[in-house]
């Protein structure tokens, strides 16, 4: 593997970690409270991230390397559609109750035996939140599909 490929792959992992601790600085500085559809994105930047440093781990096997940074790429993916559908769907909900990510994050038991991170304390509605003009579901999205992108280009890459 290229010193470009792991800088990388090391780099959209970091970007994963940076997203999920400006969200848990949001939560508990700041009391912006997470709706199901917010933790559902911390999930799945923290897999993009473990996804990017297995690849790095396994990276002289180059199927391996390949098979994570695709791995990287559809949990992207469905950050994008998780994203989109929490800004164009959920945000006009009373109540994130019963949508699959409250499912899922109830299911997987993540939200009650991790709550500093995973918590849902609000609301899809209530979670409607600007940073900067922009809701922080835009502002998700939009790092998802560089994130997309970043993952396209180091499954792309050449060994």
């Amino acid at each position: 593997m290229t010193q470009t490929t792991r800088r990388l792959l090391h780099t959209i992992a970091v970007l994963c970690l940076i997203a999920v601790g400006i969200a848990l600085v949001s939560q508990h500085v700041f009391n912006l409270r997470p709706c199901a559809w917010c933790v559902l994105q911390r999930l799945l930047y923290l897999c993009v991230a473990v996804a990017c440093w297995l690849a790095l781990l396994l990276g002289r096997v180059r199927p391996l390397r390949r098979l994570f940074a695709l791995i990287a790429l559809l949990l992207c993916l469905g950050g994008i559609a998780a994203a989109w559908y929490q800004y164009d769907v959920a945000a006009h909900l009373f109540s994130c109750s019963q949508t699959f990510a409250d499912r899922f994050m109830v299911a997987s038991g993540l939200d009650a035996n991790v709550p500093w991170l995973f918590g849902i304390f609000a609301s899809c509605m209530d979670a409607q939140v600007k940073v900067l003009g922009v809701e922080y579901a835009i502002w998700s999205l939009g790092l998802f599909c560089f994130l997309g992108l970043l993952s396209v280009i180091a499954l792309l890459r050449r060994a």
